[in-house]
């Protein structure tokens, strides 16, 4: 299991640039990135730095939010890849 105190690079799919986004949206801990919303997050950041971020970004932040509130989480749903047919699948569901 994952220490509360382990940080967010120890999440599969977060590296430095993640983590730096992270920060400026004032999330410091995991349980606080477990009680966070990724869309939310997404949106936020896109303000905050003035311009549209990758969709992407908001894949990362899925799967970082999903591994904090799971430790247990299977492996592929911690890859970012995943959120993202995910989120395509969704996307297409909702343009019929």
């Amino acid at each position: 299991m994952r220490s509360p105190q382990a940080g967010f690079q120890h999440l599969i799919s977060v590296g430095p640039a993640i983590e730096r986004d992270f920060h400026l949206l004032g999330i410091r801990t995991i349980p606080q990135l477990a009680r966070q919303n990724p869309r939310k997050m997404y949106d936020k950041l896109c303000r905050l730095t003035g311009e549209r971020q990758d969709i992407c970004c908001l894949d990362v932040f899925r799967a970082a939010v999903a591994q904090a509130r799971d430790p247990q989480l299977p492996a592929e749903q911690c890859q970012w890849w995943y959120w993202s047919r995910k989120r395509k699948a969704e996307d297409a569901q909702g343009k019929k």
